[in-house]
């Protein structure tokens, strides 16, 4: 992915302005990873600079950016000093760069006793509509008939490598306080740039007025010269989550005692998984069952109950109210054997059959000690759901012997039943012992069973996706905080913040 970065409404002065992204991990600790450029007595800069990070969809990757100036100030402890928007997007496997030299003709004049002093700003479009710098020329000094430097950018800096992608261009008079006047502004695609120079490439550029609610132009014409050089599915996850109960919880020998002093490794298992899961859900409710415990008041046994003891709604506010629901449902039932898989994987089977348009993935994960009363029912059940969108992650913990997980996992040789052979891999499973550090480090065991536990999702999700020719749905439109205006008063982008799916205060 390649992150950009602006900020608005940035504590008041006039020295120069940095950001430093410095990504960290629980694994290790921070790490430098680069800077913007510095931008001068501005309380909006929008950075050109972009960064390049490799994204792993089993592992969170924590960032931090830090505002910094050239000297530092006394400031009030805790007090907002503004916003900084970042914007990030995955890259293209475009690998082209290109050559471009702009100049204008019969610019207009904004300095009273001299001529303009023209810069350009190229913006790139987004995929929600919105637009994010990617280039700035220099600043050619005293001149309406500007020639801009030639300069080398990559193709995937200005469209991402989507030729028809439209790119804007600012021009803009420099002042020495920061205060540029605006010039004018028009719109192309690297397509049309691609064509060199040409009579396609000369643009009459509309200027914005702002004493007046329209838009007129004038006779300000830039011409290109331009040479080529050669070198995500969205969709919402929907989260299940199932554990079997075996031993009786106020026991210290019991999988599932809760200590005061630390989680059980059933909670370190659903606390791990389910914090990296939980952001590609769209509405953060879980349904949480429970299998082979006996439930009031009348003492039946059940395979298929609601941890939060609602069976008409066994949803559960984020991976914390699936926690709590867990540690409230240890207090009311008792636990009890068998243990059978197939009635809580049939029950995200049915969600999942019902919905074929690839608008939902459906993503189970069960916990368990490994031991399983119905592996016959449950392979079935798992031949027939490797055909609809969902997977099912299993981790074992405890001492046990986990041969059964093993031959449900089909890495080696794909499960089948009565004959039929899954259409699919869609089972991963991971025992927990594997993974727990040996100094009781239960952050870095938690971080490590994640990593591994998640790694196949993304494969068995585009699988299902490819093998039905379903197409990646358009983007979300972006969030916008109430309150927070998408443009200025004048409708003037240079001043307008870009769309904004993360926003962190400073």
């Amino acid at each position: 992915v390649s992150p950009s970065s602006s900020s608005m409404r940035s504590v008041h002065t006039s020295i120069l302005h940095a950001f430093d992204p410095q990504p960290f991990h629980p694994l290790s600790r921070s790490l430098k990873f680069g800077r913007t450029e510095v931008i001068e007595n501005t309380l909006n800069p929008e950075f050109v600079r972009k960064f390049i990070l490799d994204y792993f969809f089993e592992e969170r990757q924590n960032l931090r950016f830090d505002l910094r100036m050239e000297k530092p100030m006394a400031g009030i402890p805790g007090k907002k000093c503004g916003n900084i928007i970042v914007k990030a997007e995955e890259m293209g496997n475009c690998r082209e760069s290109v050559m471009m030299q702009f100049c204008g003709n019969k610019l207009d004049k904004k300095d009273f006793f001299g001529k303009s002093d023209p810069f350009l700003v190229f913006y790139r479009s987004n995929e929600d509509g919105t637009f994010t710098i990617c280039h700035k020329t220099e600043v050619v000094k005293n001149t309406l008939n500007p020639v801009w430097q030639a300069f080398k950018i990559p193709v995937r800096a200005l469209c991402n490598g989507d030729y028809d992608r439209t790119i804007k261009i600012e021009c803009y008079d420099w002042e020495r306080d920061g205060s540029h006047d605006f010039i004018g502004e028009f719109t192309t695609s690297y397509r049309e740039l691609s064509r060199g120079q040409s009579q396609f490439n000369v643009y009459e550029v509309s200027v914005c007025v702002f004493t007046c609610v329209h838009a007129s132009s004038v006779p300000f014409y830039i011409w290109l010269c331009c040479s080529i050089i050669v070198p995500c599915y969205y969709c919402p996850i929907i989260y299940h989550y199932c554990t079997c109960f075996p031993g009786n919880p106020a026991q210290p020998t019991s999988l599932h005692y809760m200590s005061p002093y630390q989680m059980n490794a059933y909670a370190m298992a659903l606390k791990a998984v389910g914090e990296i899961i939980q952001d590609y859900d769209s509405d953060k409710m879980f349904p949480a069952l429970g299998f082979g415990a006996k439930l009031p008041p009348d003492g039946r046994v059940s395979h298929e109950f609601a941890l939060n003891g609602n069976p008409q709604n066994p949803y559960c506010a984020g991976i914390d109210g699936v926690m709590e629901a867990y540690y409230q449902s240890l207090k009311s039932v008792c636990l009890y054997g068998p243990t059978n898989f197939s009635p809580v994987i049939n029950h995200v089977a049915r969600y999942a059959a019902s919905v074929n348009d690839g608008s939902q993935y459906f993503v189970l994960l069960i916990i368990t000690d490994g031991v399983i009363s119905d592996m016959a029912q449950t392979k079935e059940s798992i031949v027939n759901a490797s055909c609809l969108p969902m997977s099912i992650i299993i981790v074992g913990v405890g001492p046990a012997e986990f041969d059964a997980m093993i031959e449900l996992d089909g890495d080696e040789v794909r499960i089948s039943s009565r004959g039929r052979y899954a259409e699919r891999d869609i089972v991963q499973f991971v025992p927990f012992r594997d993974y727990i550090d040996r100094t009781g480090n239960h952050i870095l065991s938690m971080a490590r069973l994640a990593k591994d536990v998640l790694a196949e999702i993304p494969d068995q999700f585009l699988s299902y996706m490819r093998t039905r020719g379903i197409k990646p749905l358009p983007t979300p439109p972006p969030y916008t905080p109430p309150g927070y205006p998408v443009q200025s008063p004048n409708g003037h982008p240079l001043n307008t913040p870009p769309g904004h799916p993360l926003q962190t205060q400073i």
